[in-house]
C-alpha cells in the first residue's frame, strides 16, 4: 500500500509541471496575438487609412447634397451629381462601396476633422491656406472665370474690351475684381443666374463668371442666346480632399482617378453633366 501510495504521488508531481507549462504557453500565445493586432493597427493608421477603408468596405464622402450640378438631389431624391459620380467610381475601383454623408458647407471641414468621413469631393479648390491643414488628390475639375456676352454682340471679344461696358457681377466675388480692373462699369447682381437674365434682356453688356456654370447653363438650355468670348489662363482646380497623414488612400484615390482619365470613364461623366472635358 505504502509502495502504491509513494508511485502515485511521484506520477502527481510529475504531472502538475507540465500542466503549468501548457497554461503559460497558452497565454503568451493569446498574448503575442493581442500584441501583434495592436502592432497592426498601428501600423495601418501610421501608413495611412487604405486600410482601414478596406478593412471597413467603404469610403465614408462628405459632401453638400445642395450644389448643382456638383452634388444634389434629382427628381427621384437621389443623391447625383458630377463630384457624387466621379466619387462614387472611386470608390468602386476601391473595391468598396461609397457612402455619402451630408452635410452644409461650414460643417464639411469639421466633419472630417471630427472623423466623420474619409474624404471630401464638393467642389474644394485647392488653396495654400487648406494645404497647410489638409492634403488633397490631383485635381478632378477645373473651372475658369469666362467672359461671357450676348449671342449677337461682336464688340466684345476679350476681357480688355470691357472698358466702359456694363458687367453683372456678384459685389462680393473674386470675378467681380476681374471685370473691374479691366475697367468695365459694375452693375451688382445676386448671382450666375440674375446676370445670364440682365444679359439676356439688353441691360448690361456682359458679365465675368463660372465657366463650369457656363458649361452647365448651355447643357440644360441649349438655345439661350449668350456666348463665351474670352477665359482666364490657369483657373482654380478642385480635388478630393483628404486628413493629413493618408498618404496610402490619396495615392489610391489617384491612381483610381488616373485609371478613369485613361480608359474615358471620366469624360463620359464630364460630357453627360457640362457637355466638355473639364479637366484642364
Amino acid at each position: 500500500m505504502k509502495k502504491t501510495l509513494m508511485i502515485t504521488l511521484l506520477l502527481v508531481l510529475l504531472v502538475l509541471p507540465g500542466c503549468g507549462g501548457n497554461n503559460t504557453g497558452s497565454n503568451n500565445t493569446n498574448e503575442g496575438a493581442a500584441n501583434t493586432a495592436a502592432n497592426e493597427a498601428e501600423n495601418q493608421e501610421a501608413s495611412g487609412s487604405l486600410a482601414a477603408v478596406k478593412t471597413a468596405g467603404k469610403l465614408r464622402i462628405g459632401t453638400e447634397g445642395t450644389y448643382a450640378p456638383f452634388t444634389y438631389h434629382g427628381t427621384d431624391g437621389k443623391l447625383t451629381g458630377f463630384d457624387v459620380e466621379i466619387a462614387a467610381e472611386i470608390a468602386r475601383r476601391l473595391g468598396v462601396d461609397a457612402e455619402f454623408v451630408e452635410a452644409q458647407w461650414d460643417g464639411l471641414f469639421a466633419g472630417m476633422d471630427a472623423g466623420r468621413f474619409d474624404t471630401i469631393f464638393n467642389e474644394v479648390s485647392i488653396t495654400e491656406e487648406r494645404q497647410a491643414k489638409y492634403d488633397f488628390s490631383e485635381p478632378y475639375i477645373v473651372s475658369k472665370a469666362v467672359l461671357i456676352v450676348a449671342e449677337d454682340n461682336n464688340d466684345i471679344k476679350s476681357f480688355a474690351d470691357l472698358k466702359g461696358k456694363k458687367s453683372g457681377q456678384s459685389l462680393t466675388s473674386n470675378l467681380s475684381q476681374i471685370a473691374r480692373d479691366n475697367g468695365a462699369e459694375i452693375v451688382s447682381v445676386e448671382g450666375f443666374n440674375q446676370a445670364i437674365d440682365l444679359l439676356v434682356s439688353g441691360r448690361i453688356d456682359a458679365t465675368v463668371n463660372d465657366g463650369l456654370s457656363f458649361l452647365d447653363l448651355k447643357k440644360q438650355k441649349p438655345d439661350v442666346k449668350i456666348k463665351m468670348v474670352d477665359e482666364e489662363e490657369g483657373g482654380s482646380r478642385s480635388a478630393a480632399v483628404f486628413p493629413k497623414g493618408k498618404a496610402d488612400l490619396v495615392q489610391a484615390v489617384n491612381e483610381a482617378l488616373a485609371a478613369m482619365k485613361s480608359d474615358g470613364t471620366y469624360l463620359q461623366i464630364s460630357e453627360k453633366y457640362f457637355g466638355a472635358d473639364v479637366s484642364k
